[in-house]
């Protein structure tokens, strides 16, 4: 009997976990298993991908979250006609990815998973399915969610709610909304996030928990040829130290970037990603913008001597992933995941983003040469973020549900 899987996510193909999902749906598909996916960010449906709602309906659905404070308590009518197709599609399991994109009903979609006992994996990309609001707690070092969410500090920090403090009201919400379905399923995307979540009293009701690393196309992800793009970027033999990013502002550690490029005005410093603040004019410093190219992305990362993560709060952080894989050497702070992913034959870490350790770092990866690290990195990749054998696992899972 052929296993059907649908997979619900905030966005597909676009940034990390859109790639993510499209990648186990093309996985799937090649390997005998009926894949679906629901999505609101697509313009048009392809083969066995749904658009959830409209871009009027996503709208709507910030504003009401906004006023009202209630992330994922809006659009009915969308999550109708979703579940409508779910029904006639009638899956063995359903993998929840990101939901608090502004675009569907929560209540709605986990009441009809318990209704009908429909095998249910919840993938911790961030912390927002068992906390009663934020996303990340990190930086406020709060354990409430840990019995039960209220006074919270983040509801005008993180999704974000102008008037109301709902946390202890959506942390009941979830709490009673998990724990009626029957078969539940916990996927960590890092030790981390996996030990984390088995503390929570939302998700108690798991039956599996389970650390599974986000995983890496290698067929996409290898060291690259950068010859047009070190002449696009008037690059030579500069020392060129790399950051990634969907958007840059000081929560991604933008500051320490530019300390970087101040102390060492011989090496360059190039942020891929959009800047939502302004950056500033430094001969050595330059912010290139998004990039939806995974090619070109593959290049950045070749072209870099070493990334440099300096996000505090990563319940994986695969841009590191992905430079290891072109056989780049990260320098990250030993926050939540970032410690996990190089590990010390691979890069180095740093405490707490101290800028005087990341210079240390920097030095120490010149000193030795990026070619001292490479082979590694790339063994580290194929070892621990190979595409088909992380997802197998995730199949694996899927299976455990259903006996």
């Amino acid at each position: 009997m052929i296993m059907k899987i649908i997979q619900i996510n905030a966005v597909y193909k676009f940034a990390s976990t859109g790639r993510t999902t499209m990648e186990m749906h093309e996985y799937c598909l090649q390997h005998g298993i009926e894949s679906h996916v629901f999505c609101p960010n697509m313009s048009d449906e392809e083969h066995n991908i749904y658009i959830i709602g409209s871009k009027l309906d996503h709208k709507l659905h910030a504003l009401w979250s906004r006023v009202f404070g209630k992330q994922a308590f809006f659009s009915q009518c969308a999550t109708r006609k979703m579940l409508k197709k779910i029904d006639k599609i009638q899956p063995d399991v359903v993998i929840l990815r990101n939901l608090h994109g502004n675009y569907v009903n929560l209540p709605m979609l986990l009441k009809y998973l318990a209704k009908n006992d429909i095998a249910t994996i919840v993938v911790m990309h961030d912390c927002w399915f068992f906390t009663g609001h934020c996303t990340y707690y990190f930086s406020i070092k709060c354990d409430k969610w840990q019995t039960e969410c209220k006074n919270c500090m983040m509801m005008k920090e993180d999704n974000i709610s102008l008037f109301f403090d709902t946390s202890t009201f959506m942390f009941r919400n979830k709490k009673r909304l998990f724990d009626a379905i029957p078969r539940l399923g916990v996927i960590g995307v890092s030790d981390w996030i996996t030990k984390e979540a088995e503390k929570s009293a939302i998700l108690s009701n798991a039956k599996i928990y389970q650390r599974i690393y986000n995983w890496i196309d290698l067929k996409k992800f290898y060291p690259r040829d950068t010859t047009r793009l070190k002449e696009k970027l008037g690059i030579k033999d500069e020392f060129v130290i790399l950051g990634v990013a969907t958007s840059w502002n000081e929560n991604k550690g933008l500051s320490h970037f530019v300390s970087l490029a101040k102390e060492l005005p011989d090496i360059k410093v190039i942020l891929v990603g959009k800047a939502e603040t302004d950056i500033p004019e430094i001969d050595n410093f330059k912010c290139v913008g998004r990039t939806a190219n995974v090619d070109e992305l593959a290049e950045y990362y070749s072209l870099a001597d070493t990334l440099l993560v300096c996000s505090p709060q990563e319940t994986f952080g695969k841009v590191s992933a992905e430079a290891l894989a072109c056989g780049t050497p990260v320098i990250s702070n030993d926050r939540t995941a970032n410690p996990e992913v190089a590990g010390t034959e691979c890069g180095i870490i740093t405490h707490d983003n101290d800028d005087k350790e990341i210079l240390a770092a920097v030095n120490k990866i010149r000193g030795l040469g990026k070619s001292y690290y490479s082979a590694r990195c790339i063994e580290r990749a194929k070892t621990n973020f190979l595409s088909a054998s992380q997802i197998d696992k995730y199949i694996e899972v899927a299976r455990q549900l259903l006996q």
